[in-house]
Parts: C-alpha cells; structure tokens; sequence
C-alpha cells in the first residue's frame, strides 16, 4: 500500500507539473481533461499523502524504540506509537475504497427524460411534480438546467419533459434515478377524496462531450423555420428554428441512417443551431457505446413503453409522508 500510495503522490505531482506547461494550456481540450483529473484525484492524493506521513512516523517512532536507550525518549515512542496505529486501518480502508475504479460517465452532465404513465391526468400532474423535484435538488446543488422539449398536459404538469441537467459530478448523482416513479395520493382532480395510484418514468443519460463523437459538420444539412406558437411577432416573423439533417452509418446494421433534429427553444438561431449539435452528439454516443446502450434501452423500453407500476423503484406516499426506494 505505501509503495502504490507514493507512486500516487508522485504521478500527482506531474500532473501539476504538466498543467503549468504553456504548450498545455495553450491546448484547451487537453487542459480541460488534464483539469478533471487533477480534482478527481485531490482527494485521494491527500489522504495518500496523511498515510505516508503517518506511516513514517510511525517507523520512524520504533526505531527511537528500538535502538534509543534513553528512557524518556523511549516513552515519547511509545505514545507515539500509541496514537498513530490505530489510525492506519481505518484510513487504510477509506484509501482502498478511492482506489475502486470510478465510472467513467460519473463527471457527465446528464439528459433526463420524465414521462407520464398509469394514471392519467394524475400521472401527467406527478410528472410535473418530479421535474419540480428535480429542478430544486439542482437549485440545492448549484446546478442549471434547460429544457429541452416538453408536452404540458391540459389538467397541468407534462405528458412529457425532456432536459439537461448541468454541474458537478451530476450523473454521479442521478444514475440511479431511472425507472418508474410511483405517487399514492388523493388527487387535484378526484372529487371525493379517494386516494389513486399513479406513475411517471425517469430515463437518465449522460450527456455526450464534443470529444466523445466524431461529427463531421461539413456532412450537415441546416434548414431554417419559423417557429410557431405563442411568443409574440418575433417568434412568427423570425426564422430561429434549426432543422439539422445528417447522415450517420449505424454500427449496428451497418445501414446509412439520416438522423432529423429540431430545436426551437430559443429565439436566437445560433443558440439553437448549438443545442441541436448537442442533441445529434448525445443521440450518436447513446447509439455507438453499445454496451451502455443495451443496458439503458432495455431498461427504458421498459419503463418508458409501459410504465408498469410493478417496475417501481420509488414510491411517495402522501397520506403516510413517506418516501420508500423500492
């Protein structure tokens, strides 16, 4: 352990080393990634650093031990010892825990898709409870988000929301919030007090880096529209909505696909044309990391086609204030 830990400190240390080097900070894709990795590994490196010093002391107490014949330097030893053992396993044990190999998406902003499912009106009003919920964990973690599309149902809450999630470490924190989301409760729309059972499904993906897919723009067909709806004379006089085509071989079939997105959210055409680009890298990395995708897809055509309340992974239960994980 204490050979791997200083080897630890020392690949630290050039890293530091490497991160002050203009050539690298002249390179901002490098300089980014060599950042994330220098904060992931603070922590562990500071705790490798409290295992190296306490080890030497305590070596170096047992030889005063061992070889000092004074008897007053031999007690200081002693307390010394005394101290600093017990502390190793448990920082030990801590420092092991660091070393377990972390998923790679973890630092990810995420793409989170809310739908209603069994309950009808109720289902939609709870889907737009749980977007609610969610928006004010981001708030409590200082996140943002931005919606990416959604259908509001006519008795309130979504049919359907679509949005980011971004901050810190954020599918870190969400990648266990994917499933069927179950609410008893008497709702805004019974008229004689009698509780229901409904439910929404979430679907969490992690958001795919400019660096993580290869898209060759050049290949792109842009087309503008007007973007309809309420939102005044710009929005029906202004052609801010993008159209993006773009022809993508799928690595599964090996068929030549063109993949068609639409953004319309803003009324400023480059904001748009940016977050289409954003949608068309996370659609492609969703589709050719095969092993993630297996997992994801067959757990959302799940949850996402049925809704099935067995499916549940979490029940809130008004009438009782409880929340259970399933």
């Amino acid at each position: 352990m204490y050979d791997k830990l200083t080897k630890i400190i020392e690949a630290y240390e050039a890293l530091e080393a490497k991160l002050g080097d203009p050539a690298v900070m002249a390179d901002m894709k490098e300089y980014t990634k060599l950042t994330k990795e220098h904060a992931n590994q603070r922590e562990l490196v500071e705790h490798a650093r409290q295992y190296v010093s306490l080890s030497d002391q305590l070596a170096n107490a047992k030889d005063v031990l061992k070889n000092e014949s004074d008897p007053d330097f031999k007690e200081l030893a002693q307390e010394e010892i005394a101290e600093i053992e017990p502390q190793l396993p448990a920082l030990e044990e801590e420092i092991k825990f660091m070393l377990l190999p972390a998923d790679p998406n973890d630092e990810k902003d995420i793409i989170v898709e809310i739908r209603s499912a069994a309950g009808g009106d109720e289902a939609a009003i709870f889907a737009g409870d749980l977007f609610k919920m969610y928006s004010r964990y981001a708030e409590s973690k200082k996140w943002k988000i931005e919606v990416i599309d959604s259908n509001p149902s006519d008795q309130g809450g979504f049919s359907k929301i679509e949005f980011k999630m971004l901050g810190d470490k954020v599918y870190s924190s969400m990648k266990f919030e994917s499933g069927v989301h179950r609410v008893q409760r008497v709702p805004a729309t019974e008229t004689q007090g009698r509780i229901h059972t409904s439910a929404a499904t979430v679907a969490v993906l992690p958001e795919a880096e400019p660096f993580d897919v290869e898209i060759n723009e050049g290949l792109i067909n842009w087309d503008t529209f007007r973007s309809g709806g309420a939102g005044g004379q710009n929005v029906n006089k202004v052609e801010s909505g993008v159209r993006l085509r773009y022809p993508w071989r799928n690595p599964n079939t090996g068929v030549t696909e063109e993949i068609l997105i639409e953004c319309t959210e803003t009324r400023d055409q480059p904001k748009n044309k940016e977050r289409a680009l954003s949608r068309l890298r996370t659609f492609i990395y969703d589709r050719e990391h095969q092993k993630y995708v297996d997992d994801i897809a067959s757990r959302r055509r799940t949850m996402v086609s049925t809704g099935d309340r067995s499916a549940k992974i979490r029940t809130y239960n008004y009438p009782q204030g409880r929340v259970t994980d399933h």
